[in-house]
């Protein structure tokens, strides 16, 4: 069997403000036999300041990414934004450069989300068997913007929900509705952002699930930060704390 070796790209708001999610991830990898190194000197991504018009900053960000983890065999992320980050716009931020274009292509290839990474690559199917994942009650899933469309990545999720026992998934209506988040999208234009993300909550609780499950901690952030101001018991997980809970 192929040993696989891969580099960790924690996300910023997972390292600074939910470091459960990269512990949940950890955990996950360790228990498939994954070998995994942790650059200590990473940074943002850049996605930021690409989004906000400032290409010379992610520019410079980017070669700081390259530099860092361009010698890794896969590098994979719990983040379906920040991956979209670095699979499509390096590229685009490196247009003019064949150098550097060539470097962004060698990593965008060996760049993956967490649940592409373990349904794509490593083939796990079974996270009851392979994993020993537990979760008892319903859950819903959101599609994150830049995972589901830009990505293409919706059934790897689900295949591995859908594989935990005690965990029934109950689909939400236009579940790849952007729940206004958008990174600095909200901060922005918060009156949009908060009427969409009204939106998203409100078919997230007509479906009754205990908790909203997704692949990118800003959308969860965001959507939990509405479920609490309204009182709500329903908790937004990451998909890597469904994998890593056995239910001791």
């Amino acid at each position: 069997m192929k040993e696989h070796s891969v580099t960790l790209f924690i996300q910023c708001l997972v390292d600074s403000l939910h470091p459960e999610v990269g512990d949940a991830m950890v955990h996950v990898l360790e228990r498939l036999g994954v070998s995994m190194t942790y650059p200590p000197d990473q940074t943002c991504c850049g996605q930021p300041a690409f989004n906000s018009g400032y290409r010379k900053e992610a520019k410079k960000t980017a070669l700081r990414f390259l530099d860092i983890f361009e010698k890794s065999e896969a590098i994979v992320c719990p983040s379906g934004s920040c991956v979209h980050m670095v699979r499509h716009h390096y590229l685009d931020l490196f247009r003019d450069e064949p150098t550097q274009h060539s470097r962004a292509q060698a990593i965008a290839a060996k760049t993956y989300e967490f649940s592409e990474y373990l349904v794509d690559v490593l083939g796990v199917t079974d996270p009851g068997k392979e994993l020993g994942s537990r979760f008892h009650g319903s859950i819903t899933y959101h599609d994150s913007c830049h995972l589901s469309r830009g990505l293409g990545i919706r059934r790897q999720p689900r295949q591995l929900l859908e594989n935990i026992p005690g965990l029934s998934l109950i689909e939400m209506d236009e579940s790849d509705r952007c729940c206004g988040f958008g990174g600095t999208f909200s901060v922005k234009y918060p009156e949009i952002s908060s009427a969409m993300v009204d939106d998203k909550v409100k078919t997230i609780l007509e479906t009754g699930a205990k908790a909203v499950v997704g692949c990118d901690v800003s959308c969860l952030m965001n959507i939990s930060g509405r479920l609490s101001r309204i009182g709500s018991t329903v908790r937004a997980l990451h998909l890597a704390e469904i994998l890593a809970n056995t239910g001791e």
